[in-house]
């Protein structure tokens, strides 16, 4: 992890399309603004976190749909 001291109104660039800009700190919050390209999805980490288990869990129950389905699937007749 890069850790880095930045007072209000200091900015940090992530490449060339990506900036965070430290706009205030009272007590032991921190308030920041970010510019980030609109097609980059910005998540906080705890909806991040809970959208990432949701998504594993519905693939988990796709995958067993899948094979619920093909069990009743009808097996060709041998010939």
């Amino acid at each position: 992890m890069l850790i880095l001291t930045r007072r209000p109104g200091e900015s940090v660039h992530l490449g060339d399309t990506i900036k965070i800009t430290v706009l205030s700190v009272k007590g032991k919050q921190v308030k920041i603004g970010l510019e980030v390209p609109e097609d980059i999805p910005v998540y906080r980490e705890e909806l991040y976190l809970k959208v990432k288990q949701q998504n594993l869990m519905a693939m988990e129950a796709l995958d067993q749909d899948l094979l619920a389905a093909a069990s009743l699937w009808p097996k060709e007749p041998k010939k």
